[in-house]
């Protein structure tokens, strides 16, 4: 370090300062004040420490910025400006209606990897790129994200902090911004660097303190998280929030918001810079380390047998997973229930346990497969509800990778509602782009596992807790967005999927004593759906779901139907009453969604047609 670079840092720690005010004054909206507080941090940096080939943003050597104060959006442009990687003119259509720039960053910028802004998200979702280089990738490169000290509050950072020192993720350095001030007022612990640093450490991290603002200590912090081995680092830094405005320095009320003297406040900073900054390029010499593959021999099962879905989910992983390097499993402390340990046993190299922080495991996944791998993360379907901002914000960033809800429904007995999944398919349903499935039977399991694993967006098996009967061959094809007409009728159509086509499936034997013949259609893909089949139905329709009937499939048949000009009378059975423990028969039987429940329904219907 030299006196040229102390200099060059603070000047470009300026420059980044006013570059982050221009923008959300032109916009007349933004985060200036918190952009404004890392600015110096962001500087030393970039200057120094960031290994990143802006013309390559792909390049799995590439070090990894996150900026989980996703709200400092302006800082990560100026950023992008003080390297070259964009333009003035681009820095300045910040939240622009045709702009790239938007408020929180998004990968539709090429250099951006996650969608941050709902707090709490980017040290997560840097955990699991951290993981995947270390474990997967095996290359030295680091992951730096940039926290506020509004979202330490948030859990999820310190399930991801555990993880980090669990996983002893060297590679991982988390920047917190101990600005004191929240949106509106002070944070919980202020500007007690104490209370951030103990608890890091108590978590296993090698903790730093040191102001923000003196960029000769941020080096030297910098420098020390270097040479820490086995633990990750969290640099606990005080700043000043609106630092370069005397006007708004740490002065509640001025979050969120543009400064109002924006180009006084520039001149005061020394006015417009246009410092360029070659970012070091990272070593490319060793590769990525690639696991190999070979043919994929899906397990099979015999009809009649009966076989639980989860278990079939769990087979046909592993076989997967041999078959194809770049499959890794996750799990929330279930795997002897979802049958993930079926790829853990197998392939323990590219398995990892995520424990009970559903939060961290999504992440992990959304973080992992930004850097190429194809994730499965599995836990009881009811748990997946404790990472839903997680799921719904990294269809924002993108992200391809697969989720497995097991004990699904109130077929799961004894347990009670508490572990009874009564809301996940509309949950999921509601996520932009994301593909919804719910097999019946093992072999229809397993082919569509292997499907999951070629589709864009998130996507999501429901697995069942009982045992069902296998009524599909090991042959059969299943396709994503398909389903399949198990027993044809022209009198009535059952729709159902899980554990409800075998309830039609012997409604539909009494009906026909009965003189009533019922189509039984497996409507396995509930997200995208066949339309298709559904509108091309004359006879009145059941639709059967063990899920509570806002969102599910019922809702899902109805929205395929809507746009048909005439549509036959629609019934929906699915669980109205809250639940409780009990034997599955009785349950279903309860909710009315059993082969009685559906044998009554169908018959009403069926007389109200011919009448």
């Amino acid at each position: 370090m030299t006196v040229n670079d102390v200099e060059l840092w603070r000047e470009l720690g300026q420059q980044l300062r006013v570059d982050a005010i221009r923008p959300a004054a032109k916009a007349g909206s933004g985060h200036p004040t918190s952009a404004m507080s890392a600015a110096d941090l962001m500087a030393v940096l970039m200057a120094k420490y960031l290994r990143y080939d802006f013309s390559e943003p792909h390049d799995p050597h590439n070090d990894r910025l996150v900026f989980s104060k996703g709200h400092a959006s302006t800082l990560l442009y100026a950023m992008f400006r003080a390297a070259d990687a964009i333009t003035e003119e681009q820095l300045l259509t910040y939240r622009q209606f045709d702009s790239i720039f938007e408020g929180h960053p998004t990968p539709r910028i090429p250099w951006v990897d996650v969608a941050t802004g709902s707090l709490g998200q980017g040290l997560p979702y840097a955990v699991g790129m951290a993981l995947a280089g270390k474990k997967l990738d095996r290359l030295p490169f680091r992951v730096w994200t940039l926290c506020g000290d509004s979202e330490i509050a948030e859990g999820s950072q310190w399930e991801a902090l555990e993880h980090a020192a669990f996983y002893e993720l060297d590679n991982l350095v988390a920047i917190f911004d101990v600005n004191r001030l929240g949106q509106r007022g002070e944070t919980m612990h202020g500007w007690d660097l104490d209370s951030y640093a103990n608890r890091a450490r108590a978590f296993g991290c090698h903790a730093i303190e040191i102001d923000g603002h003196d960029v000769e200590a941020i080096d030297r912090a910098y420098a020390e998280a270097l040479e820490v081995s086995e633990r990750p680092v969290v640099i606990v830094a005080k700043t000043v929030k609106g630092k370069g405005d005397p006007a708004v320095e740490d002065k509640n009320g001025f979050h969120g918001k543009a400064l109002d003297n924006s180009e006084e406040v520039i001149a005061t900073l020394g006015g417009v810079r246009n410092l360029k900054f070659d970012v070091a390029k990272p070593e490319t010499d060793g590769p990525k380390h690639e696991f190999p593959g070979g043919a994929l021999e899906l397990p099979q099962y015999e009809l009649g047998s009966e076989v639980a879905t989860r278990k079939a989910y769990g087979d046909a992983l592993a076989a997967l997973g041999k078959a194809r390097g770049d499959v890794v499993a996750l799990d929330g402390e279930v795997s002897n229930s979802t049958f993930a340990e079926e790829f853990r046993n197998e392939i323990p190299e590219r398995y990892f346990e995520m424990y009970i922080a559903e939060q961290q495991m999504v992440a992990t996944a959304v973080g992992m497969q930004v850097l190429g791998w194809r994730p499965f993360a599995s836990t009881f379907a009811a748990f997946l509800s404790r990472a839903y901002d997680f799921i719904r914000m990294s269809a924002i960033s993108r992200a391809s990778y697969c989720l497995c809800g097991s004990h699904a429904g109130v077929s799961i007995g004894e347990d009670g509602p508490s572990q009874m999944a009564l809301e996940d398919i509309a949950s999921i349903r509601a996520v932009h782009g994301s593909t919804v499935l719910h097999p019946c039977d093992a072999n229809q399991t397993a082919k569509l596992v292997e499907r999951m694993a070629d589709t864009e967006g998130i996507v999501y098996m429901r697995t069942l807790r009982p045992n069902t009967p296998v009524i599909y061959g090991p042959d059969e094809e299943f396709e994503i967005g398909g389903s399949r007409t198990v027993r044809d009728g022209d009198d009535v159509a059952i729709v159902g999927a899980g554990i409800t086509v075998h309830e039609a499936l012997k409604a539909a034997d009494a009906l026909a004593q009965a003189g009533i013949e019922a189509r039984v259609i497996d409507l396995y893909s509930i997200k995208p759906l066949d339309g298709e089949t559904l509108r091309s139905l004359t006879c009145p329709i059941v639709t059967v779901e063990d899920h509570w009937p806002e969102g599910g499939l019922g809702e899902a048949v109805l929205s395929a139907l809507a746009d048909a000009d005439d549509h036959p009378p629609v019934t929906q059975l699915a669980v109205h009453g809250m639940p409780h423990s009990g034997k599955p028969a009785e349950l279903l039987a309860e909710a009315g969604i059993d082969a009685d429940g559906i044998a009554e329904a169908a018959r009403k219907l069926a007389r109200v047609s011919a009448s």
